[in-house]
C-alpha cells in the first residue's frame, strides 16, 4: 500500500493557503473568515495527518520521493521532497493536533486584540513550516524549515511589538537561534563534503563510511569527521529546542500571547530538535564522543533550569522552566541511544505541556491579564474545568503512574541508568533529582493559583471592594495585590473545549502508546542503533503491560520523591504558608542564584551584547572616522589642497617672475648637461 502525493501536499499546503487567506485578505473577510479558514485548513491537515498515521500503522509502504527538483549543480541537487514513516507520521499528528486546538483556544483568547487576523495567519505559517520540516526528505528542506519557524517565532513573540519588553524578547530569540543555526549549517555543509549528498536516504546509508574519516583542521590536528558532523548539527538542536547554554530565549518569549507559547514550547519548534536527532540517529550513532556530549548538555539542562521555576512567580514562566526541564530529559534519552524513548516523551509532553500552557491562559483570562500566581490563590471554585484540567496536566508532568508523562519519563530514567556511557552516572543523577524539583514548581503552582485563600480584590460597579485579600504569607516581598472589576469566571467554550482535548491523551496516551513505542520496535527503520546500544531494550526485559508498569511505579525512587515533594508544598502552601517566607530567608543565597538565573544573562549582556557595541564603537571610531573619513578621504583632499596651495604662489601673474624661473631652469638644465659630461 503506497500513500499518495496528493494527500501529502493538502496536509503541507493547507495551512499555508489559511494563513494567505487570513494575511493578505484578512480585511475583507473579517475576523469570522480569517479564523474559518485557518482553522479550516489545519483541520483538513489534522485529519489527513491522522489518515497517513492509519496507513503508516496498517503496513503502508515508506514514502520517500521528490516533488520538485529546485535547482542541479553538477552532481549536486536540491529537491522539495517528503519522507513519511512512522517517525515523521506521528509527528504530523503531534503537531497539527495542538495547532488546531490552539486555533480553536485563539477565538477566545485573542477576541479583543486589533491583530486578531494577523496573530491566526501567523499561527498558520508556522504550522506550515513546521510540517515542511518534519516531512522533509532532505537537508535543504530540512533547513528550509528549520529557518520557516525560527522566523515565524520571531514575529509570534514579538507579536505586540509596542511593547519594548516583546521586542526584545524576539530580538533575543531570533539572534540565540541564530548562533544555533550557524552550527547546524556547517554540519550540513559538512555532510555534504563528506557524504556528498543532501538526500537524506543517501546519507543514512553511506554512514558508516564517515567510520575512520577525519577533519584536518590544522597541519597536527585532526577530528572525527563523525563527532563533528554530529555536534555541529546538535548545536542546531542546542539553539531551537532551548538547551544549556543556548537557553536564554525561551523564557522570555512568554512575552508574546499564550496560545503561541502552547504552539512553540508545547508540539513544535521547541520539539524540532529532538526530533532531527532522532531522525540523524544513523550519523550519532557513529560517535560515542557526541552522545556523551548531549547527555551531559541534556543532564544539566533537566535539572538546573528546572531549579530556576521553584522561584518564579509569573504562571507562565513556571510552566516555561519545566519545558526547559522537560527538554533536558528528551536529550538526554537522546543521549543514551534511547531515541524512540525521546520522541515518546516529546509526544506525550506536546499535549499535557500545551495543556498547561492554555490552561493558565485561560487563568489569565479570568484575571484580568494578570500573571503573578501572588495574586491569585483559591480560583477552583470559580474555574472548575480550567482547575482539573489543570490538576490533569500536572500529574502528568510530574510522572505519577497512569499519566502519560510517567510512561515517558520513567523509561527514560531508567534507560539512563542502564546506559554505561560516559556522564551516565552524572546524567541518572540529574534525571532522578528532576523528577523531585519538577514536582516542587509544579504543586507550588497549582497550590498559590487555585488553592488556599483569595489574594485579590474585586471591585463592584458602584466602587465598592470585596475585599479577598489576606495576607501574603507565601515567598515573596509584600505588594498591593491586584484589584479586579468582576469576580474571576470560567473561561468561554472556545477556551474550555481545548483543554477538554487535551487533557484525554495527557491521561490516557501514555497507557496505550508505551509497549509499540518503547518496546515493539514501532518505529522500524525510521530510528537505527548499533548493537549493544538499545538501552530501551534492557529496560523493556521486566515489561509485561502498562497497567503492571504504572504499579511497579509506584513503589520506584522517582515516584517516592514526587510524593515527597507533594507533601512539603501541600504543607506550606495549605496549612503553613509562612513558611515559604521563612525557607526563602534561610536559603537567600540559594535563591538568589535562581533568581539571577546562574547570572548567564547577564553574562551574555556583558560580552556580546555590550562587547559587541564597544566593538562597533571602536571600529565606527578609529576605522571609519580615524581611518577611512580622517586618512583615506579627508587626508586626500587635505593633502592636495596643500600642494594646490603650494602650487597656486608659483603662478603669481607677474612677469618677471616667469622671466627669472625660466632663466634659473635654463641654468640648471645647462649645469646638469655639464654634470652629465664630466
Amino acid at each position: 500500500m503506497q500513500l499518495s502525493t496528493s494527500i501529502l501536499l493538502v496536509i503541507a499546503l493547507a495551512p499555508l493557503v489559511g494563513c494567505l487567506l487570513a494575511g493578505f485578505l484578512g480585511r475583507f473577510i473579517g475576523r469570522a473568515g480569517s479564523h474559518t479558514a485557518t482553522i479550516l485548513g489545519v483541520a483538513v491537515s489534522c485529519a489527513l495527518s491522522m489518515y497517513v498515521l492509519y496507513q503508516m500503522c496498517t503496513g503502508a509502504e515508506i514514502y520517500n520521493h521528490n516533488i520538485y527538483t529546485w535547482f542541479e549543480i553538477g552532481k549536486f541537487s536540491a529537491s522539495v521532497g517528503f519522507m513519511i514513516d512512522k517517525l515523521s507520521a506521528m509527528m504530523m499528528v503531534v503537531v497539527t493536533f495542538v495547532s488546531l486546538l490552539v486555533h480553536i483556544y485563539t477565538i477566545g483568547y485573542m477576541a479583543d486584540d486589533d491583530g486578531y487576523q494577523r496573530f491566526f495567519s501567523y499561527i498558520s505559517l508556522f504550522t506550515f513550516s513546521m510540517l515542511m520540516l518534519v516531512m522533509s526528505n532532505n537537508f535543504m528542506q530540512l533547513f528550509f524549515g528549520w529557518e520557516a519557524v525560527g522566523l515565524v517565532s520571531y514575529l509570534l513573540i514579538g507579536f505586540w511589538f509596542k511593547r519594548p519588553t516583546a521586542i526584545f524578547a524576539n530580538l533575543k530569540a531570533f539572534l540565540v537561534n541564530r548562533v544555533g543555526d550557524f552550527g547546524f549549517l556547517l554540519g550540513i555543509a559538512a555532510i555534504l563534503y563528506f557524504l556528498g549528498t543532501l538526500d537524506y536516504a543517501t546519507a543514512f546509508t553511506n554512514a558508516d563510511s564517515l567510520i575512520g574519516r577525519t577533519l584536518h583542521i590544522t597541519a597536527n590536528t585532526q577530528w572525527d569527521a563523525a563527532t563533528v558532523i554530529s555536534i555541529l548539527l546538535f548545536i542546531g538542536a542546542m539553539g531551537k529546542s532551548a538547551q544549556v547554554p543556548l537557553h536564554v530565549w525561551l523564557p522570555d518569549s512568554m512575552e508574546g500571547p499564550t496560545p503561541i507559547s502552547a504552539l512553540i514550547h508545547a508540539a513544535t519548534m521547541v520539539t524540532a530538535g529532538i526530533f532531527m536527532v532522532a531522525r540523524m540517529s544513523p550519523i550519532f550513532e557513529l560517535s560515542e564522543s557526541a552522545l556523551s556530549f548531549v547527555m551531559i548538555i541534556g543532564a544539566t539542562g533537566a535539572l538546573f533550569t528546572g531549579l530556576i521555576g521553584i522561584v518564579q512567580n509569573d504562571i507562565k514562566r513556571v510552566v516555561a522552566y519545566s519545558t526547559l526541564s522537560q527538554l533536558g530529559y528528551m536529550t538526554v534519552a537522546l543521549g543514551v541511544s534511547a531515541y524512540a524513548g525521546a520522541v515518546f516523551h516529546l509526544m506525550t509532553h506536546a499535549f499535557f505541556k500545551a495543556l498547561l500552557f492554555l490552561g493558565a491562559g485561560s487563568v489569565i483570562i479570568a484575571m484580568h491579564h494578570e500573571q503573578d500566581m501572588r495574586y491569585m490563590g483559591g480560583l477552583r471554585k470559580y474555574m472548575p474545568i480550567t482547575w482539573i484540567t489543570m490538576w490533569i496536566g500536572s500529574l502528568a508532568l510530574c510522572g505519577v503512574p497512569f499519566f502519560a508523562g510517567f510512561y515517558s519519563k520513567d523509561a527514560i530514567i531508567e534507560a539512563v541508568g542502564e546506559s554505561h556511557r560516559w556522564g551516565a552516572t552524572y546524567a541518572h543523577f540529574c534525571v532522578m533529582a528532576g523528577a523531585f524539583v519538577t514536582a516542587l514548581y509544579t504543586f507550588r503552582q497549582m497550590y498559590l493559583t487555585f488553592h488556599g485563600k483569595e489574594r485579590f480584590k474585586v471591585v463592584s460597579d458602584h466602587g465598592h471592594v470585596h475585599d479577598h485579600h489576606d495576607e501574603h504569607h507565601d515567598d515573596h516581598d509584600h505588594h498591593e495585590s491586584g484589584v479586579l472589576h468582576h469576580a474571576p469566571k470560567e473561561s468561554p467554550w472556545v477556551v474550555t473545549l481545548p483543554l477538554i482535548l487535551l487533557a484525554i491523551p495527557s491521561l490516557v496516551i501514555g497507557y496505550l502508546a508505551v509497549q509499540p513505542m518503547l518496546f515493539g520496535h514501532w518505529f522500524g527503520d525510521a530510528i537505527r542503533l548499533h548493537e549493544g546500544n538499545d538501552v530501551l531494550e534492557k529496560v523493556g526485559e521486566g515489561f509485561t503491560s502498562s497497567f503492571a508498569m504504572a504499579l511497579h511505579g509506584f513503589t520506584q525512587l522517582p515516584f517516592i520523591l514526587v510524593a515527597l515533594a507533594f507533601i512539603i508544598t501541600t504543607y506550606i502552601y495549605l496549612f503553613n504558608p509562612a513558611m515559604a517566607g521563612r525557607i526563602k530567608s534561610w536559603l537567600k543565597p540559594l535563591w538568589t542564584v535562581l533568581d539571577r538565573k546562574y547570572w548567564i544573562d547577564n553574562v551574555y549582556f556583558a560580552v556580546f551584547a555590550k562587547g559587541g557595541v564597544a566593538l562597533g564603537r571602536a571600529l565606527w571610531k578609529g576605522g571609519d572616522t580615524a581611518v577611512i573619513d580622517g586618512i583615506v578621504v579627508d587626508g586626500s583632499a587635505s593633502l592636495v589642497q596643500r600642494i594646490a596651495s603650494v602650487a597656486r604662489r608659483l603662478q603669481s601673474g607677474y612677469l618677471y617672475h616667469y622671466a627669472f624661473a625660466m632663466i634659473l631652469g635654463l641654468i640648471l638644465l645647462l649645469g646638469g648637461y655639464w654634470l652629465v659630461g664630466q
